[in-house]
């Protein structure tokens, strides 16, 4: 269902929408785990995409058996950050939508304020966002929860019901939805899976889109 309200904020995930990120972190968990004899595939970190980490830790060990020795989990930041430093990219088409984008926008993710900044920084991301970046940490509860939501709309000074939310993520578009927010489901990352847009739907958003530009058209849309 489209939102009545003109939008006024746009709400941007970090990983898997702004920046194409999951498939390097999925890798980096596989080969975290593989250094302490514990076997997980690529397939199951993808089903985690928008958690924060103690919660794909945790989900992990629920499916597998497989828990991460404590002290270990520290290693996984180092391994990601290794990978982005590398092979870390924009989503296609976003710094030219960024470029004309006319509205506040700012970034609510579950990753640690430290990823995030990482991740805008190698990218070239930074300077579209400046000091608008919220994550999950700076919440009691991560997401399908609307705490980091409600903090970003908040802090932005918008209400709930004008801000738009682009997530790629079921745990994400749901998050949104329970802040009484618009969500538009995002499936132009490289993680993305035969079923991902009828989940995203599923789960709340008023559309999904594969491209950019798409996205721009519903926001011209919203407010008409």
């Amino acid at each position: 269902m489209e939102s009545m309200l003109p939008t006024k904020l746009i709400i941007f995930d970090c990983d898997g929408v702004l920046v194409d990120s999951e498939p390097l972190a999925a890798l980096a968990y596989t080969r975290v785990y593989a250094k302490h004899g514990l076997p997980i595939t690529i397939d199951l970190i993808t089903q985690c995409v928008g958690m924060k980490q103690t919660d794909i830790i945790a989900r992990i060990g629920e499916v597998t058996g497989h828990f991460l020795p404590e002290n270990a989990a520290s290693e996984l930041w180092p391994e990601i950050r290794h990978l982005f430093s590398e092979r870390l990219g924009a989503t296609n088409g976003l710094k030219d939508f960024l470029g004309r984008l006319n509205l506040s926008r700012c970034v609510a993710s579950s990753s640690s304020p430290e990823r995030i900044e990482f991740s805008l920084d190698v990218t070239g991301l930074s300077r579209y966002f400046g000091r608008s970046v919220f994550s999950s940490s700076m919440v009691k509860r991560g997401k399908p929860a609307p705490d980091v939501f409600l903090l970003a709309a908040e802090k932005m000074g918008v209400k709930p019901e004008n801000c738009t939310v682009i997530e790629d993520s079921p745990l994400g578009v749901e998050g949104a939805v329970a802040a009484g927010m618009t969500a538009v489901g995002y499936i132009g990352g490289g993680h993305t899976y035969p079923d991902h847009s009828s989940r995203l739907s599923a789960a709340g958003a008023s559309s999904v889109c594969r491209e950019w530009a798409e996205i721009e058209l519903h926001l011209l849309r919203s407010q008409n």
